[in-house]
């Protein structure tokens, strides 16, 4: 009877040796296409972390400035229009612009007239002085001027500097209107009462940026004044 029985357990030794001998030549050989072992850490489902690329690595810093395009700095008139915003934040192109037509026709009409009191706070000093001196000599040779303002055709910024706290902003405006200056007598010697003239004056107006007064002076003229 032990003998019977050291006969099973030897033969049961020797099944479990044979099954213990073919799974390790299972799973101790590599086949090659066993997975990384980095793989076996992967959540399910999620893919693998990939390193950032090297642009992914530059940081934009808030705050820091754009630099100018090639076509900003090479516009010397839209940088100086930058430095006027940058200096007085009221100040904006089409509002000047609209603000610089009625200064126009404010004027020329009033140096048409002589009247003086309306010219004084429009102009500077200089432009006072030289405006104020035709007038008077219209008014030494009896001279009349009727003039008629009829519209413009065109008015643009041709330049513009910021001179440290000064601005200075040059329009062209194209105009028409009609002019005739009489004698003594009554005799036109200059313009035509029926007709009308095409005018181009280049005026420039300045103002202090950090004045509480919003209002530009002329300072500077060319052209054809009526």
């Amino acid at each position: 009877m032990a003998n019977s029985q050291l006969l099973d357990i030897f033969v049961i030794a020797m099944v479990a040796g044979v099954i213990l001998f073919r799974l390790y030549t299972v799973l101790g050989r590599r086949t090659g296409h066993e997975r990384p072992p980095q793989e076996n850490y992967r959540l399910s489902g999620n893919p693998p972390v990939q390193p950032p690329a090297a642009e992914d690595n530059v940081i934009a810093l808030p705050g820091v400035k754009r630099p100018e395009t090639a076509g900003e700095a090479s516009d010397p008139l839209a940088r100086a229009l930058l430095d006027i915003k940058l200096a007085d934040r009221n100040f904006e192109t089409e509002h000047f612009l609209s603000g610089a037509r009625s200064a126009y026709e404010m004027i020329v009409t009033a140096f048409a007239k002589g009247d003086r009191a309306t010219l004084k706070p429009l102009l500077s000093n200089e432009v006072y002085a030289a405006f104020e001196g035709a007038i008077g000599a219209r008014e030494a040779a009896r001279q009349t001027t009727a003039f008629t303002f009829v519209g413009f055709k065109d008015a643009k910024i041709a330049q513009a500097a910021l001179k440290a706290r000064i601005a200075e902003v040059t329009v062209a405006f194209g105009v028409q209107f009609i002019s005739a200056t009489s004698d003594a007598t009554g005799t036109v010697i200059e313009g035509d009462a029926k007709s009308v003239r095409d005018v181009t004056d280049v005026w420039t107006f300045s103002r202090d940026t950090k004045a509480r007064d919003p209002n530009w002076t002329l300072v500077a003229t060319s052209g054809d004044l009526p």
